[in-house]
């Protein structure tokens, strides 16, 4: 499960990659503070059964503010561009692509999400492999379409799955000695995941320093 700094270090790299010329500390803020918002619904756990992962880790969300940035873009005055320019646009789409695919991309990819929450009320996980063989072909195992399951990535609703966090463990009142773990990286490749996003980071903030 990547922890909230693995979040980050993709949606650093997003931002390094994408934002041109409106690279700077203050769009690179935007961008990871926006990234950051999936995962607060770890707090509507409390109040809301299967909240985490759900309340904010729908799609719903980037979707409608997608349709809105478009709808601003398309108008004279544009609300954004006339209080930021170009650049303001630019800052308002790679913040979308940010929240979708480093807020909840990354967790649909690993412990699940429920992601069309609250229209459809189902976690679902895409996990797999996509490989070409010599003997087989290309064969991926994401999504397996010979079972009869009408939905072969569902993994249930929010009544009943809870994915534990450092903030709730586990469903329930929690034992005085249960141990809350707060995760950086549970993997190599997450650990290179943050280093590499750090490098790239660093030299892009050089760049705009020498501009």
């Amino acid at each position: 499960m990547p922890s909230t700094v693995v979040h980050l270090a993709l949606a650093g790299l997003l931002a390094a990659g994408l934002l041109g010329d409106a690279f700077d500390k203050r769009s690179l803020a935007v961008i990871l503070g926006v990234t950051i918002l999936p995962d607060l619904d770890v707090f509507a756990g409390f109040f809301i059964a299967g909240g985490h992962r759900s309340v904010l880790h729908t799609f719903l969300i980037p979707l409608v503010a997608a349709g809105v940035v478009y709808a601003d873009s398309r108008r004279e005055p544009s609300w954004l561009r006339e209080r930021w320019g170009a650049r303001g646009l630019r800052v308002a789409w790679v913040s979308i692509l940010a929240f979708a695919v480093a807020g909840i991309g990354l967790d649909l990819f690993t412990a699940g999400a429920n992601v069309f929450y609250p229209v459809h009320d189902q976690f679902y996980r895409v996990s797999g492999e996509l490989i070409y063989s010599t003997n087989r072909g290309i064969v991926q195992t994401f999504v397996d379409f010979s079972t009869s399951n009408p939905d072969p990535i569902a993994i249930g609703s929010s009544q009943e799955v809870h994915i534990n966090s450092g903030i709730d463990p586990n469903p329930g009142r929690e034992p005085p000695e249960v141990d809350r773990v707060f995760p950086v990286a549970q993997s190599g490749w997450q650990l290179l995941l943050i280093v590499t996003s750090l490098i790239v980071i660093w030299g892009r903030l050089r760049e705009t320093r020498k501009v």
